[in-house]
């Protein structure tokens, strides 16, 4: 039969525990809150009443956690003795280190860990596009294929425990930084009385990022940094204007004088006629 645990049951973790019994999955669930799997329950899960019983019972335990620290208060709930003979797809944030120290940790009480990084939304889960960074033991990973395949697809970058956790964290610092731009330019919006609904299309638009991710990775990798398409001293400027804008508009303004400062620091670090792509380098010596 298959069978599965799934440890947490927060909106990722509900959405993982729906889609291993759609699949017709036997699921056992635990949550720190036990109401939080009256729903599931209800579907046909079933309620470990226990960290141990949810260890004990399933080969695969499915961890999906706030951070390691919520891991580790829960794991101490049971014996170590529960850790035994499982493999725990560890799909909580948190740092490389966090997860290298974690792995380390449940090796030495046999266990097994795999490190996830989700890439996707809960309503994503069990899509056919959804897909997940994966690394730990290789041979773990295609022992348990068919059921993480059953959440997303595997994006497996190698036996370090910490590689899934750091391309992780990479992509959510894209993510929030590229949101708050987003927020920040409705607020403008708004200010002047464009509504979001209004703004919409254009923001897509603005958005799609692709175009510029693709013509500078080539240039980064290869350490290209001429200003033949584009210049901080550019940058300097507009970014000022997208001040001024903001100040007029009654706007909070943190967020691109932010942006303003650092490249101003690399004007300052000899950059002004580089690209933008120089910034890497201000960036990494910070």
């Amino acid at each position: 039969m298959k069978s599965v645990t799934v440890i947490g049951l927060g909106p990722m973790g509900s959405a993982m525990a729906g889609a291993y019994l759609r699949d017709g999955y036997d699921v056992t669930v635990w949550n720190r809150t036990p109401a939080r799997a009256d729903e599931l329950v209800a579907r046909g899960a079933r309620r470990a009443e226990s960290v141990e019983a949810a260890l004990t019972a399933n080969e695969l335990v499915v961890l999906s956690l706030t951070d390691y620290d919520a891991m580790d208060a829960i794991l101490a709930q049971a014996p170590e003795s529960a850790l035994a003979g499982r493999t725990l797809a560890n799909l909580t944030s948190d740092t490389p280190d966090r997860a290298r120290r974690a792995a380390a940790w449940l090796a030495g009480r046999g266990a097994v860990q795999i490190t996830g990084g989700v890439q996707v939304p809960p309503p994503a889960i069990g899509t056919p596009d959804a897909m997940t960074y994966y690394s730990g033991p290789e041979d773990a990973v295609e022992a348990h294929r068919a059921a993480l395949e059953v959440l997303t697809g595997i994006d497996y970058l190698g036996a370090d425990h910490g590689l899934a956790a750091l391309y992780y964290q990479i992509g959510i610092d894209m993510f929030w930084t590229a949101l708050l731009g987003y927020l920040h330019g409705q607020a403008v919006a708004e200010a002047n009385g464009i509504s979001a609904a209004d703004f919409l299309p254009r923001a897509v638009k603005t958005m799609d990022l692709r175009y510029f991710l693709e013509f500078y990775a080539p240039r980064i990798a290869a350490g290209h940094h001429e200003g033949d398409v584009d210049r901080i001293s550019m940058g300097v400027a507009s970014l000022e204007h997208v001040l001024r804008t903001t100040r007029a508009s009654g706007v909070d303004d943190s967020l691109p004088a932010a942006a303003l400062e650092i490249f101003r620091r690399g004007v300052s670090a000899g950059h002004g006629q580089d690209s933008l792509t120089s910034l890497v380098g201000v960036l990494k010596r910070s």
